[in-house]
C-alpha cells in the first residue's frame, strides 16, 4: 500500500505542474491555433524521463521508492506520453527494432481510433 501511495503523491504534483504548466504556456504563447501547452509539457516530460533514469542508472540505480515517485508517479501524472516514449527508448536500446515500430504504429493508430469511439459515442 505504501507504494501506492508513494505513485499517488507523485502523479499529485505531476498532474498539478501539468495544468499549471498548461495555463503559463497559454498565457506566454497566447497561441489557440496549435496545442503548445501540451507539446511543451510532452517535450519536457520526455527529456525529465530521458535524464533522471539515464543519470540514475549510471550512478548504479535509484532505490524503487524513489523510481516509482518520480518516473512513475512525477512525470507519469506529467504527461504518459513520456513513459510512452520511454518504453520505446528501451525497445529501441534492446535491439527490438520492430517492436518499436509496432508500438508506436499500433498505440498511436489505436489511440486515435479509441478517441474518435469515444467522441462518436459521446454524441449519440
Amino acid at each position: 500500500m505504501i507504494k501506492v501511495l508513494i505513485v499517488g503523491s507523485g502523479g499529485f504534483i505531476g498532474a498539478s505542474l501539468r495544468y499549471l504548466s498548461g495555463i503559463g504556456i497559454l498565457r506566454i504563447t497566447n497561441q489557440h491555433w496549435f496545442p503548445c501547452a501540451t507539446f511543451f509539457v510532452n517535450f519536457l516530460g520526455c527529456f525529465l524521463i530521458g535524464l533522471i533514469s539515464s543519470w540514475v542508472k549510471a550512478k548504479g540505480g535509484a532505490n524503487q521508492e524513489l523510481h516509482l515517485f518520480l518516473i512513475v508517479g512525477l512525470l507519469g501524472g506529467f504527461t504518459t506520453f513520456s513513459s510512452f516514449s520511454y518504453d520505446n527508448l528501451i525497445l529501441y536500446s534492446d535491439g527490438k527494432i520492430a517492436a518499436a515500430i509496432f508500438n508506436v504504429v499500433l498505440q498511436v493508430s489505436v489511440c486515435l481510433l479509441a478517441v474518435s469511439l469515444g467522441a462518436f459515442l459521446a454524441k449519440s
